[in-house]
């Protein structure tokens, strides 16, 4: 077994490796960028070497300063994690030449199925489904068009050597092939270093379902279920569960044995994830293989209890697999969340800032871990689990240069319906502040009825939520619970300024029994009764609440009991009331004295400025182009300019006719949110 592993990667993924090798009892190296200097993957890890500027194309991505990395430490291999050079068969080839393992498969199968056009034509010659498409490479937008013509619209432009949904476009015409080409040829030779794009059928209402393989060197290969991922945006996973509730038992069969079998006909060894398209009848096709670990590869350890990290570790070090098809066993369910910086109020553009407030909820333990064979630890009976793989902190900064992701939530339970309330539950106690994230979506989706029934395809967000997300209407079952909540707290607030004040007798008389609590556009009358076990909060319909806690002022996070059942609260302080967030809902809650409820409504309503004659930047990012001049006449929906933010370009359109009257940035500018681009007359 190896002493020293050297993780050629950075964020959540180099960090959860690093757990892996620490249990191991194998030392770990971390490399890393001037932007990283002061990450947790850096602090975690037994040592760290520098690798270059902030932009991956001169640091994570360049094989070099990688090999430098590793002759300076001593590394006997390395874990690329995924992206960067995760799936690169030069870097695989450039370590076997200085007898460095590489914890992942040999440079043939990363050639072979690395590459989504040569896996393609891999999987046809062994007569396996594929989506119709052109595998060729494609020269310019020109043919890109013409091709797109041939197939059919809509179509989906993809990067040969991409993943996570960079490089990737879906098409619907003309215009958006062209633009579409250009695009995804720029993310692919930023993110990856190769522009090859190939073509294909884009399948309307699929089920992205992907299979979990895991091989050896000596032939040996298991499937370890699947991984439903179906609610993606832009092309990139959100939310992923396993197993899949659409499955059966004889399709997944079918389905991990031929992906077994593609993995062992190409001598594919490490794990590796055989990705499908599942149509409503169950016929499946393949898509393509990722040879590396995937995002949403936690998941897949909760139900069945084997360390993937700790397989391909081994694996790399000539083991063979201790584990056989029967020894896999699916128990209870999982869902993993993608926690990410980008603000879903703005159409979920990237985020970047500082962490002033990061607090995950507390982690626990699964159930039973498959280690060397050997079953270690009992499932909790009746209980959920919680998992949070990350690379940030509290205080850390989330750079512009790298992608969005802040953690990975997941949660384990022995059903679908107990896992995905325990992740409801988790998201509410996931306190994160200072950048734009995207807990408010997630939870939102969590209680989506076509979510909770399985019945979601990947064009879930796209149908569901057509003109982007603007926040939850919460019912009026769970704002009565959160008004008597407020309702309870705020006097217990009132009851600490009162002491604060010096009038410690009869505090509790001149708080006063009954207010007013406003949100979302109603308005309750209650009276609260309080005792030493909590309060009593009465409605003027006569429903009764019974409220518990131990909150106390300034917490921003309140954990009540409503009439038996948990209410976790994120809470921020707001003139006359709290700042509530609750079930992906973000809600302003006054608590008010009779008599000055009736004041606050005759109160003007404050308008917001206009700014309906401008182009604002959307999100903190560098000016790529312009496509307009002054004087101008734009359309609705033409292109104006495009943005680059966390390697991905976000093209502007104009949301109505005008004309040009100003261009405040150029090329090569770098903007903060709301910066004005462009006006109009």
């Amino acid at each position: 077994m190896f002493n020293k592993i050297l993780i050629a990667n950075r964020g959540e993924i180099a960090c959860r490796v690093i757990k892996t090798a620490r249990k191991m009892g194998i030392g770990t190296v971390a490399i890393y960028s001037d932007a990283d200097k002061n990450a947790l993957h850096v602090e975690m890890a037994d040592e760290a070497v520098h690798i270059g500027p902030p932009p991956a194309n001169q640091s994570y991505i360049v094989i070099d300063n990688v090999m430098e990395a590793i002759r300076q430490t001593g590394a006997q291999a390395v874990h690329p994690g995924y992206g960067f050079l995760s799936e690169n068969a030069k870097f695989a080839e450039a370590l076997e030449a200085e007898g460095i393992a590489f914890v992942g498969p040999p440079k043939g199968a990363i050639e072979a199925m690395g590459d989504k056009i040569t896996s393609k034509k891999i999987a046809q010659d062994a007569d396996v489904s594929t989506v119709p498409g052109y595998m060729g490479l494609i020269e310019d937008a020109d043919e890109a068009v013409r091709i797109s013509q041939q197939i059919g619209y809509p179509v989906m432009i993809k990067a040969s050597a991409g993943g996570g949904g960079k490089g990737m476009r879906i098409a619907w015409s003309d215009e958006d092939a062209r633009e579409g080409f250009q695009s995804s040829k720029n993310e692919a030779a930023s993110s990856f270093g190769d522009d090859r794009i190939f073509i294909e059928k884009f399948v309307t209402q699929p089920r992205h379902i992907e299979i979990q393989v895991l091989c050896d060197s000596h032939g040996n290969g298991i499937y370890l279920g699947e991984r439903e991922c179906s609610i993606q945006r832009r092309n990139q996973k959100v939310v992923e569960e396993a197993p899949s509730p659409f499955l059966d038992e004889a399709t997944r069969r079918a389905m991990g044995e031929q992906a077994v079998a593609l993995a062992k006909a190409v001598g594919y060894s490490s794990a590796g994830t055989v990705e499908f398209i599942v149509d409503g009848d169950k016929n499946f096709y393949f898509l393509e293989m990722n040879t590396r670990l995937q995002v949403e590869h936690p998941v897949t350890e909760l139900i069945t209890g084997v360390d993937l990290v700790e397989q391909m570790i081994r694996v790399a070090a000539g083991e063979p697999l201790s584990i056989t098809q029967d020894d896999v066993r699916l128990t209870g369910w999982a869902i993993e969340n993608r926690l990410y910086a980008e603000d879903p109020y703005r159409g979920f553009l990237p985020s970047i800032g500082r962490l002033t407030r990061y607090r995950p909820p507390q982690e626990t333990a699964a159930g039973p871990m498959l280690t060397n064979g050997k079953w270690q630890g009992e499932a909790p009976q009746g209980k959920a689990a919680v998992r949070n793989d990350t690379g940030v902190f509290e205080g850390g900064e989330i750079s512009m240069y790298y992608d969005p992701m802040i953690a990975k939530l997941c949660t384990w339970a022995p059903t679908r319906d107990e896992a995905i309330e325990a992740m409801r539950v988790a998201l509410d106690s996931f306190e994160v502040e200072g950048i734009g994230h995207n807990l408010p979506f997630l939870s939102a989706v969590m209680d989506h009825p076509k979510f909770i029934s399985g019945d979601m395809t990947t064009a879930f967000i796209a149908e569901e939520y057509p003109d982007g997300f603007e926040g939850v209407t919460l019912p009026e079952a769970d704002l009565r619970r959160i008004a008597a909540s407020c309702a309870a707290m705020h006097r217990v607030a009132e009851i600490r300024r009162t002491r604060v004040s010096g009038r410690m007798d009869n505090h509790e008389r001149k708080v006063g029994v009954h207010w007013n609590v406003a949100l979302q556009g109603q308005e309750f009358a209650v009276k609260v009764q309080a005792d030493k076990q909590g309060a009593t909060v009465v409605f003027d319909d006569g429903a009764e609440l019974r409220v518990a806690s131990d909150w106390t002022p300034g917490d921003q996070l309140a954990v009540l009991d409503v009439d038996g059942s948990a209410l976790v609260l994120k809470v921020g302080k707001i003139s006359g009331g709290f700042r509530i967030r609750n079930r992906g809902a973000d809600i302003k809650v006054h608590v008010r004295r009779p008599r000055q409820a009736e004041l606050a409504k005759l109160m003007p309503e404050k308008l917001p400025p206009d700014t309906s004659k401008m182009l604002l930047c959307p999100m903190p990012g560098l000016i790529v182009k312009v496509d307009v001049e002054v004087g101008q006449e734009v359309q609705e929906g033409q292109a104006l300019c495009t943005v680059e933010a966390m390697k991905m370009e976000n093209i502007l359109r104009a949301e109505k006719k005008g004309v040009v009257s100003k261009i405040n940035a150029g090329p090569g500018d770098s903007l903060a949110v709301d910066d004005v681009i462009l006006e109009f007359e």
